[in-house]
């Protein structure tokens, strides 16, 4: 969700009481829109907040992470060291259910004197701003600058005073609604969705906490005002609950992940709405919550984009192979008539006697069918009997030919498909670049991808996954194939238990068994986890087989993470994580 108003209210009290006091000791801009001030402190710690006007992903709170700063600082950012570098936090402000955070400052001039200025960050979409007033409410400066325009409602400039954002028109304050006009809002609509209304309805309540309120309500995000037959009592209870609610300043940095691990949603509140389809973990704070949201969710972005153009090559070659695969199939099923072809000759050369030159077709007795059959021949009116023959000979000869040819390609062409499509299933779970890097040069290797010419540097490897069984012993799994060759062939012993989901993409997985036989509960464990890093993930049962790393081989000449393996067992088990 968006960060909304009231999120920043439970947001701004932490803030207040985590940076109030503390000075401002350096700026950065790392990005267009980004602006992290480093704060120090005698009392405690140092501390870095992190300023955010993205369009997408405009927000404030403290953060860990560590930003390298551009070889030349831009000009707003040497504006803001020039002004706030030193200056004190002596309080932090939001008007109520505004998405406007303001930090108020305490600074001294070049003559000593001491000054008040404001750092006023408004977090409304494609208009997101960080602006810089004095004592006077005069602007100093500002991210992005808007007037000039004949369209242009509010005038954001250096010079000017500084106006609060335009309200939004037709909305209401929830925090200032009382149970009257909610019910009279509520009997002006008739239809639609009752989450869509609220949100049209009152500032400061996100999509999602609207279809929180109706669920709770209803049981249902879905739920319209048709259904409600005019008993508004069960909307209006959960509408106040959460008034009330924020009123307490009762709030939970919540955040939802999805079944696969990766983050779906954040709130203030916790969220009902997903039962069964995500789980909710309660952050240390909502500095840590949004640091951990959106850090996780640019990161899980960069990645798509960066695997978006291999993973698109590697479908094309896949499509391409499927393609011409299907030809051959078509072409080897033509190559059955070959037979045919053969005893066309013979038939021929049987009743030469009985052919002129010029003819077109032989009605013959057809000696390899039932008693009394009649076969007929089309005949090249340009060649000789014993032409004819031959030609029919000659296509036999090229069908038998081609048929041992068409049988080794797709076979290769098979073991390629299913090559790359094991490659698509890793790429579509790749974590980090480290991993994308091994991916693609695997391609480079294979002749997928060309070649990139760089100077040879000491290249880092990533390690497979490590688990720990619920009886100690350790369970390795493979994230890309050239990782599954590497931890099944060089990293294992002979006596561990290799685990693959049967028949489709997956990783390797080992037990270190130290000569020992895994017990039960672990053999259970690294199944589960063999399915869970298959192509079969969503399954409820995955079958998976299972054996002595000495009895998986590698076939010369075949693809990386491409195994054979006998004397194994199979057992079923549920795709999830230990």
């Amino acid at each position: 969700m968006p960060l909304d108003a009231i999120c920043l209210t439970a947001l701004k009290g932490e803030l207040a009481e985590q940076i109030v006091n503390m000075s401002i000791d350096k700026i950065q801009q790392p990005e267009r829109d980004l602006i992290v001030l480093s704060l120090r402190s005698k009392a405690v710690k140092s501390r870095k907040l992190l300023i955010s006007a993205g369009t997408g992903d405009a927000r404030v709170h403290l953060t860990e992470h560590k930003f390298e700063n551009p070889k030349e600082p831009p000009m707003f950012c040497m504006l803001l060291r020039k002004h706030l570098t030193g200056a004190v936090i002596s309080d932090v402000v939001q008007p109520q259910s505004e998405r406007v955070l303001i930090l108020d400052l305490e600074t001294s001039t070049t003559l000593g004197e001491r000054v008040k200025k404001r750092i006023i960050f408004e977090m409304i979409g494609r208009m997101s701003n960080l602006i810089i007033t004095d004592s006077e409410g005069l602007i100093i400066d500002c991210l992005r600058r808007f007037g000039g325009d004949s369209n242009t409602k509010r005038l954001v400039l250096p010079g000017l005073i500084y106006c609060e954002p335009l309200k939004q028109e037709g909305k209401h304050d929830p925090l200032a609604v009382s149970n009257e006009m909610f019910l009279s809002l509520c009997g002006e609509q008739n239809s639609g969705y009752i989450a869509k209304w609220l949100s049209a309805q009152f500032v400061a309540l996100s999509p999602l906490i609207c279809r929180e309120i109706v669920h709770r309500a209803y049981g249902d995000v879905d739920f319209r005002f048709e259904q409600i037959a005019d008993n508004f009592e069960a909307l209006k209870n959960e509408f106040f609950a959460l008034i009330d609610r924020v009123k307490r300043n009762e709030f939970e940095p919540c955040l939802l992940y999805n079944k696969d691990g990766s983050l779906l949603d954040f709130s203030y509140m916790p969220i009902l709405q997903y039962s069964g389809f995500a789980t909710a973990m309660i952050a240390d704070g909502f500095s840590a919550m949004l640091d951990l949201y959106f850090t996780q969710s640019a990161k899980e972005q960069r990645i798509k984009q960066k695997t978006a153009s291999t993973l698109k090559t590697v479908k094309t070659a896949r499509d391409r192979l499927s393609r011409k695969m299907a030809a051959q199939i078509k072409e080897l099923e033509e190559t059955e008539h070959r037979e045919k072809f053969r005893q066309d000759g013979d038939i021929i050369m049987a009743n030469l006697h009985l052919i002129k030159r010029g003819q077109t077709v032989l009605v013959a007795e057809d000696f390899y069918g039932e008693q009394g059959a009649v076969r007929e021949i089309k005949l090249s009116e340009l060649k000789s009997p014993q032409q004819n023959a031959a030609m029919y000979y000659k296509r036999y000869t090229k069908a038998k030919n081609a048929r041992k040819f068409l049988d080794e390609q797709i076979k290769i062409a098979a073991e390629d498909v299913f090559y790359l499509e094991s490659v698509i299933e890793q790429l579509e779970r790749v974590e980090n670049e480290l991993e994308l890097a091994e991916i693609r040069d695997e391609l480079m290797n294979a002749g997928y991808i060309k070649k990139q010419f760089k100077r040879k540097q000491k290249q880092t490897v990533s390690a497979p996954m490590l688990f720990t069984s619920s009886s100690g012993m350790q369970i390795r799994v493979g994230k890309n194939n050239i990782q599954n060759d590497k931890l099944t062939f060089k990293m294992s012993l002979k006596s561990d238990v290799w685990l693959h989901a049967q028949k489709i993409h997956g990783a390797h997985v080992i037990i270190s068994c130290e000569g020992k036989a895994p017990d039960d509960v672990t053999l259970s464990e690294a199944a589960s986890l063999a399915a869970y890093y298959s192509a079969s993930r969503t399954s409820t049962k995955v079958p998976i087989d299972y054996t002595l790393v000495r009895n998986v081989k590698k076939t010369p000449g075949s693809r990386p993470g491409m195994v054979i393996y006998t004397d194994y067992k199979t057992i079923m088990a549920e795709p999830k994580l230990l």
